[in-house]
């Protein structure tokens, strides 16, 4: 049955490229919608948390399994690669995001989750495609479908992957540290998209140069002396030292660093005791930082280090007592648009899929992405990456005239109209590979 299934989407695929076919991408495009949509339902129905992905990379390594690519599974633990040579010619990676939230779906629609999971610390959430990772790995599969249909225009290695725990920032660095490059070559140009709430359906939206901050998670574990709090001279408070470091950190980004250079850091989380009359001997602070270029980046990142520390002598500690700051693993740095390739997928787009359909990005907030592990690698792979418009206009105007606010990102009521998102998306991503793979 699953060979037949296969089949029958090859042949789809092939049927709609054959002579005498509308080759029009638009219109193929749309042809195709209803078996897109299909999978675009079930991805949302049943959305799966970071490296938990088991259902999800299953379905992504069936499909392109059945239009032809070689597939390997387990990559980085759930993640997906699809290799297809075709030719001579340069190897294109396209990476799709396909983990979940844990967060309970409000949306009311009638394919709303219901789903829940249990997380990587063991704990039952539910599961919400609350980012739009569901329309990522469609326009995923159906950029494969279109371009196995027009294998006769373009030659190269296409390289898809389908990559776990982007909500967590872990994902990419784990295809890295799996040796996704070594096993599977280095690739000349990576593509990534996102569905974006806050752009009208169905647009496109980039530009050269930054396009996410970085973003880095920092604990800072405060020593102290316990004591009663009745006699706070006999030990060292760390609730008191850690208030400190808090307030102090908030001069790397008012007088440590240029105001026309964006930063954020933002303490949030603060952790410490366990009773009103006792001096705890330990406070946890959680940060997550952020910053537009590498440089800034470094001067926060050290000077949350020397502020730490230097608070912590002159509170008195002993050196062997100072606070403790950690990086954790889910940090990435900037994603940052290759200038020549912008230019040259730019130009591919505006001939091919209209102006019209075309919109400056400007960026609003300092969001992160993790596809940069894999272009800010040693071999510097030229990145693209673009926003697609899931909202449509209609409910913009509803809520300009007090209707439902459009939800946000991560928002138990954030949803996208697939249909104009999906086929932008799968337009757009195929327009940009075959440019870059042309014979």
């Amino acid at each position: 049955m699953k060979y037949l299934k296969h089949t029958a989407a090859f042949m789809l695929a092939t049927a709609i490229s054959a002579p005498g076919m509308a080759s029009d991408l638009n219109k193929e495009v749309a042809d195709d919608y209803g078996y897109l949509e299909s999978l675009f339902l079930d991805f949302h129905k049943n959305p799966e948390l970071s490296f938990r992905e088991t259902r999800t990379s299953a379905k992504i390594a069936d499909e392109l399994k059945g239009l032809g690519f070689d597939v390997t599974t387990g990559v980085a633990g759930t993640g997906v690669v699809a290799m297809m040579k075709n030719g001579d010619g340069p190897l294109v990676m396209v990476r799709a995001d396909m983990d979940g939230l844990p967060v309970k779906e409000n949306t009311g629609l009638e394919y709303q989750s219901t789903v829940t999971q249990t997380d990587m610390n063991g704990v039952e959430m539910p599961v919400m495609h609350a980012c739009g990772h569901d329309m990522h790995i469609t326009s995923l599969i159906g950029t494969a479908r279109r371009l196995v249909a027009h294998k006769d225009k373009w030659s190269g290695t296409l390289m898809l992957v389908g990559q776990p725990a982007e909500e967590v920032i872990s994902g990419a660095k784990a295809m890295i540290k799996d040796d996704i490059y070594g096993r599977f070559g280095v690739p000349d140009y990576a593509l990534a998209l996102h569905v974006a709430a806050g752009v009208p359906a169905g647009k496109v939206v980039y530009k050269p140069g930054i396009m996410f901050s970085s973003s880095d998670s920092v604990h800072i574990t405060v020593h102290g002396v316990g004591t009663h709090g009745a006699s706070p001279h006999q030990g060292k408070d760390p609730i008191v030292i850690g208030a400190q470091i808090v307030n102090a950190l908030q001069t790397l980004v008012s007088r440590e660093i240029s105001p026309l250079s964006p930063g954020v850091v933002t303490v949030g989380t603060f952790h410490a005791g366990t009773k009103n009359n006792i001096i705890s001997d330990e406070a946890k602070l959680t940060l997550t930082v952020r910053s537009n270029d590498e440089e800034v980046r470094a001067q926060l990142l050290q000077g949350i280090k020397r502020i730490a520390e230097n608070t912590g002598r002159v509170a008195g500690l002993p050196e062997d007592m100072l606070p403790t700051v950690e990086l954790s693993v889910t940090s990435a740095p900037t994603t940052v648009n290759d200038d020549a390739l912008t230019a040259r997928v730019d130009a591919a787009l505006k001939e091919k899929l209209g102006e019209d359909k075309l919109l400056p990005y400007v960026q609003r907030g300092m969001g992160a992405e993790d596809f940069s592990e894999f272009t800010m690698t040693e071999e510097d792979v030229p990145g693209f990456y673009f926003y697609v418009g899931g909202t449509l206009p209609e409910w913009f105007e509803e809520a300009k005239n007090g209707g439902p606010a459009v939800a946000g990102h991560h928002s138990p009521f954030f949803k996208i109209a697939p249909e104009p998102s999906i086929k932008a998306g799968v337009e757009a991503m195929t327009i940009a590979v075959m440019d870059l793979m042309k014979k």
